[in-house]
């Protein structure tokens, strides 16, 4: 036994410790305010008197520690002292609209400070380490505020739970910075630095933010901001863009990913162009502005609910009249100049309706364009195909510019062409065969590609057959030349030798399928293995689909093998892909066959020369970031790894120069998303209960199986309806496995970067970054109470305290009569449907549990699952089946029964035999379904 007082005496001095430790951050506190109230000498009507800040009025404390200082439009003066920083429970900062100068102290080391409010002051200066701890900063309004000039700092970074940054009129100078759209803030929704002094471009890192509210107008700088933002295609949450008062300059981009965008202003620029059909068709625009910029083409004519500043004159377009075509002649220039990005000095020096009237570079003989003279005119891009639309042309001049990638095939077709003049420039590949006639002049382009004499025809171009020669680098269906464009001796031996070995591989291949018998599956995409070699080889695709004859038909496409490739192969198996086989697929991805648009791009549907039907992913040019480029090549990994019913199969790849593509198998209904929220604008049903309960199903066996049942466990990170798909049966399959990550082994977490969608993230995953599995289920329940209310995640469109589904649905199920209210109206509730709805609420909650370890896992949720979906019965049937065999018969006794109905019951017996007991007789029983196996034997052999 030990000494009772001692132990007694223990248990004080910790008392004492810890009132000790409590006493010092109140007294802590107690002196920052008291030294705060003494620095901004507040009236007496503030109510900051005596010595215990927790009774003064405005300030809010918990424990004894100031956690809330709210008093702002209070008209004081004086400045913030530095003791603030002190101040470690403080949670909300407010002194907007008073008349406070001086620095801003650093708030360094501040972790628990949510919202700060410092905008229109007379601050003086901002600190460059300000930032610095403050990890659950949400919101920060700075603006209105005379700083010194400043720049964004890099302690930003470390308030990665920021979701309002704020701070118009700060005297901000330099870039953004990358990180502002980087994966350090993925919640980050407003975004408002107006009137700064910034400069640059738009980040890449801004494609696929979750940025709402972007207002950038009115930069006092030199440059001001400037360049192309076409990064805007891929920020699809965007509510309200204001861009005005810059130099922007280039396309406005295609919008048809921004479908909630309602607020679009981007007058006093440089845009030029023609305006996208996929803004003047944008369902949700309220409000457009494109005065003064230079933009090009027919003048677009909104719906009359848009308000549109568009002043007459102030831009290049045609016409004045909205919505009416211009002349082909200049729909086919504009069309030309596209492709060098639409400079503009064209858009300066091209007006009106009629391309022969004084146009710069443009000559015409009777209205028809002759010449096209656009020498040392800057022009960056590449050749257009669409040159040839012009048959009258007989000279084209672009000499002297910075134009890259190769001189057109189709140039050739014009029948009038004289001559061709693409001298110095940065041109490759190899020249196309122009009639005798053309003069064609290429001096000056150091990687352009040239005809070489064959070993096997001297004295000519092309081989004895007609076709490309060995020297030209592959067929001619696009094998891209040397970068010196001279193959000679050797190399051409080598080219050769690849081909030859290339031809022995092939047939090697053909040989081992037919030895072997095996039936190759219909659809299957065959990738041809590259050969060995010094060379970058030749990929051959060949898709192969069920004939009408039951044979199968192929087509194949080659990538040449000289010079260095664009073809990229991630270890993934045979699952490469050439882009022009999922153009020919996709109708050159046409409008038509849009499936559907995310962040990442645009999904299209494919059909192959069988009828098969399939989803093809395309990454927008400009999300090709190092970041899309991870998630490309980490959902490759992962559906080449996992396979099951319940998770869409990846098909196959395409890594091939800017091209990012995944094809998938196609699911004809499309997404969950479509089917509970937009229902009634597609003109489907809404989903029975039964139906909601089988999808449910579906996604958590498809989750479990990425949790532990595959060889790897693997989180999803990203589950919500939008990346659920569904087949004609209404069967569910988890999609979108770009954020997928590894889990660790055991119930360990990982740190990685805060990705997915708000109001599916668990709260764990929001402010620690660290995931496990727990964090799907979180997502699971999140969908769960989708299924159940047919309301989304977040709903801006509700009151305020109902935004958040999770938050008001925990209210809503603590009572009946109000949860019952809560079931979508659309599911016809019955005594039965009603307590399997209470059972998956009851699951949803605690799927949504605020602590991992609350939360069950994937497989106690399928269990719970499966047991409220349709289980089999068998039903009430007679002693004797319809064949009329009574079970408590022997065997042999049944198949003599059986044998002697054959004749009647149409039963094929032609399959097998069995030997019967008691006698030799053969006796035959019925075909058997096809997958059953051969023969059984029992486990003693007989």
């Amino acid at each position: 036994m030990g000494n009772p007082q001692l132990g007694h005496l223990l248990v004080l001095s910790l008392m004492w410790v810890l009132a000790s430790v409590h006493g010092q951050g109140s007294s802590s506190d107690a002196t920052a305010m008291l030294e705060l109230r003494a620095v901004l000498k507040p009236p007496t009507s503030l109510g900051w008197t005596g010595s215990d800040p927790c009774s003064w009025s405005h300030v809010g404390c918990n424990g004894g520690r100031v956690t809330r200082v709210q008093i702002g439009h209070q008209g004081l003066t004086g400045s913030l002292p530095a003791s603030l920083s002190n101040l470690t429970a403080l949670v909300r900062f407010e002194v907007m609209s008073n008349q406070l100068t001086g620095s801003v102290p650093s708030l360094a080391g501040l972790n628990s400070l949510q919202y700060l409010l410092l905008n229109n002051n007379n601050f003086s200066s901002f600190p460059a380490d300000f930032f610095s701890g403050l990890t659950s900063l949400q919101a920060v309004y700075l603006d209105y505020n005379p700083f010194s000039a400043w720049e964004i700092p890099p302690s930003l970074r470390e308030a990665t739970a920021l979701q309002v940054f704020s701070a118009t009129s700060a005297n901000i100078t330099g870039k953004i910075p990358d990180f502002l759209g980087g994966d350090v803030f993925s919640g980050l929704t407003v975004l408002h630095a107006a009137f700064n002094s910034l400069e640059g471009g738009l980040p890449a890192s801004f494609s696929g933010s979750s940025i709402q509210s972007l207002w950038l107008n009115g930069q006092q700088s030199s440059s001001k901001l400037n360049g192309s933002i076409s990064v805007l295609q891929n920020m699809t949450q965007l509510t309200e863009v204001w861009l005005h008062g810059n130099s922007f300059s280039g396309p406005l981009p295609d919008m048809s990913g921004l479908t909630s965008l309602q607020n679009f202003s981007v007058r006093n620029n440089q845009f030029t162009g023609p305006v996208p059909d996929s803004l003047v068709s944008l369902p949700s625009l309220k409000v457009v502005n494109l005065t003064d910029n230079l933009l090009q083409g027919p003048t677009p004519k909104f719906e009359s609910s848009v308000a549109v500043d568009m002043n007459n004159g102030s831009n290049s377009f045609c016409l004045s009249d909205p919505g009416v075509e211009c002349d082909p002649s200049v729909n086919t220039l504009l069309s030309i100049v596209e492709s060098f990005g639409y400079p503009t000095i064209f858009a300066e020096n091209w007006k009106g309706n009629d391309a022969c009237n004084s146009w710069m570079g443009i000559a015409c003989i009777d209205g028809n364009i002759t010449v096209i003279n656009f020498p040392k005119m800057g022009l960056t891009g590449t050749i257009s195909a669409n040159f040839s639309a012009i048959s009258s042309l007989q000279r084209l001049i672009l000499a002297n510019n910075n134009i890259t990638g190769t001189i057109p095939n189709e140039l050739t077709t014009l029948p009038n062409l004289k001559e061709l003049d693409v001298s110095n420039n940065r041109i490759n590949g190899k020249i196309p065969p122009f009639k005798r006639n053309v003069l064609v002049q290429t001096d000056g382009n150091p990687d352009i590609g040239k005809e070489k004499v064959s070993p096997s025809s001297p004295g000519s171009p092309e081989s004895p057959s007609g076709g490309p020669s060995a020297s030209t680098g592959g067929s001619g269906s696009g094998g891209k030349k040397s970068s010196s464009g001279v193959v000679v001796g050797s190399i051409v031996g080598g080219v050769c030798a690849a081909f030859a070995i290339g031809v022995g591989v092939f047939c090697l291949y053909r040989a081992k399928r037919k030895h072997s018998g095996r039936v190759q599956s219909p659809n299957a995409m065959v990738i041809h293995p590259r050969l060995s070699g010094s060379d970058q080889d030749a990929v051959k695709i060949t898709i192969t689909g069920s004939g009408g004859t039951g044979g199968t038909t192929s087509e194949t496409y080659s990538h040449g093998s000289s010079g260095p490739s664009d073809v990229h192969v991630i270890e993934a198996g045979n699952m490469v892909i050439s882009i022009q086989v999922l153009k020919n697929v996709t109708n050159n991805f046409s409008e038509e066959n849009i499936l559907g648009r995310g962040g990442f791009g645009t999904v299209y549907k494919g059909e192959l020369h069988d009828g098969t039907k399939i989803a093809v992913k395309r990454m927008e040019s400009g999300v090709v970031t190092e970041k899309g480029l991870d998630e490309f090549k980490s959902e490759i990994a992962v559906l080449t790894k996992v396979r099951h019913r319940h998770l869409v199969a990846l098909l196959g790849y395409c890594l091939e120069g800017n091209e990012r593509l995944l094809v998938y198998e196609y699911m004809p209904q499309g997404t969950l998303s479509r089917h509970l929220f937009n229902w009634k604008e597609e003109g489907l049903k809404p989903l029975e209960w039964s139906k909601r309960l089988s999808i449910a199903l579906d996604v958590a066996r498809g989750v479990e199986y990425l949790h532990g049942l595959a060889h790897q466990s693997f989180i999803h990170r990203d589950l919500k309806p939008s990346n659920i798909l569904l087949g004609d049966d209404i069967r569910a399959k988890v999609a979108d496995f770009g954020l997928v990550r590894l889990a660790p082994d055991g119930k360990a977490s990982v740190v990685t970067r805060l990705a997915g969608t708000f109001g599916y993230l668990a709260p764990e995953y929001a402010v620690t970054g660290r995931v496990t599995t727990k964090v799907d289920v979180f997502s699971f329940g999140v969908i769960l109470m989708e299924l159940i209310t047919g309301r989304k995640a977040l709903d801006e469109t509700q009151q305020e305290e109902s935004v958040h589904l999770v938050t008001w649905f925990r209210r809503v199920y603590a009572n009946k009569d109000s949860f019952r209210k809560a079931i979508d109206p659309t599911i016809e509730l019955d005594e039965e449907t009603l307590a399997s709805v209470s059972t998956v609420a009851e699951l949803a909650g605690h799927c949504c549990a605020r602590e991992p370890s609350q939360r069950p896992d994937m497989g106690h949720v399928v269990n719970v699952l499966s047991s409220l979906a349709e289980l089999w019965k068998p039903s009430d049937i007679d002693s004797e089946d319809l064949y009329g065999i009574d079970f408590d018969m022997t065997l042999p006794q049944a198949l003599k029964k059986w044998q002697a109905l054959e004749g009647m019951s149409g039963i094929d017996g032609s399959s097998s035999s069995f030997l019967g007991s008691g006698d030799n007789t053969q006796t035959s029983i019925p075909t058997r379904p096809s997958g059953f196996a051969d023969s059984f034997t029992s486990e003693d052999g007989r």
